[in-house]
């Protein structure tokens, strides 16, 4: 059978389509997955959940009218009673497969549901990774400028410097536990493809523990680079 072009038709047809696939056993498995599938699962869910609704209040329906018919046939005596007894059958057979049915109406809604828990639990994963790209983009291009402000011997400025403690105090979940860990450590141990923008590394290192030393305000002490001085001497050579 060709795939339907699900949404052309109307509910009474998809409801059709629906309720001929809910039973394993018998149902198309191409028809099933496009039934299934992200653009069509929310109507199918719902279709469905109206066919239960339905099959559920004619199962209480029926079963109140047998009992009203049980008490009209035992007022009508011997008569009644075999009227009864005749036509227990049919009930007994349509009973049962409309329970037959409704159980399986119940068990495909249960399938679509974890179906629908699964995507979305992997939506949200798929989200978190995202955000977490993201952050870890935004964390490097933090580190490139402080590192950069360190090559240039720029003097910093506040602003400067409340950017770049956040490296040390926004924290994302790590390892097993998920324990917080600064964006700084995970620069250092885990998103380690920040480029090198200083030629010497040790100098590097020097100004970015200057940096994280620096007072909340400016300081000339923490501005950018340390001063260079004579090798075997302390004569500054910008003093």
């Amino acid at each position: 059978m060709d795939a339907p072009d699900l949404s052309s038709l109307n509910d009474d047809e998809y409801t059709e389509i629906i309720t001929g696939n809910i039973n394993p056993k018998m149902r198309d498995a191409a028809i099933w997955e496009l039934l299934t599938s992200p653009d069509h699962l929310e109507r199918t869910r719902e279709l469905l959940g109206r066919v239960n609704q339905r099959t559920a209040s004619t199962l209480r329906r029926r079963k109140a009218d047998r009992e009203a018919f049980h008490q009209e046939c035992h007022r009508r005596g011997p008569e009644g009673k075999r009227e009864w007894f005749e036509t227990r059958p049919d009930y007994e057979e349509w009973r049962r497969r409309a329970a037959y049915f409704h159980q399986t109406v119940l068990a495909a809604i249960s399938e679509l549901t974890k179906l629908a828990k699964d995507r979305n639990r992997e939506d949200n994963r798929q989200n978190r990774n995202d955000s977490r790209e993201t952050l870890r983009k935004l964390a490097v291009a933090v580190h490139r400028h402080q590192a950069q402000h360190a090559k240039a011997g720029e003097i910093a400025g506040q602003e400067d410097y409340e950017l770049w403690q956040l490296l040390d105090r926004l924290t994302v979940p790590c390892g097993p536990d998920q324990e917080p860990t600064t964006l700084r450590t995970m620069l250092d141990f885990y998103w380690n493809d920040v480029d090198v923008v200083d030629a010497s590394e040790e100098a590097r290192k020097t100004a970015e523990r200057a940096m994280r030393r620096a007072p909340g305000g400016r300081s000339a002490q923490f501005s950018g680079m340390p001063r260079a001085r004579h090798v075997g001497n302390e004569k500054d050579l910008t003093g």
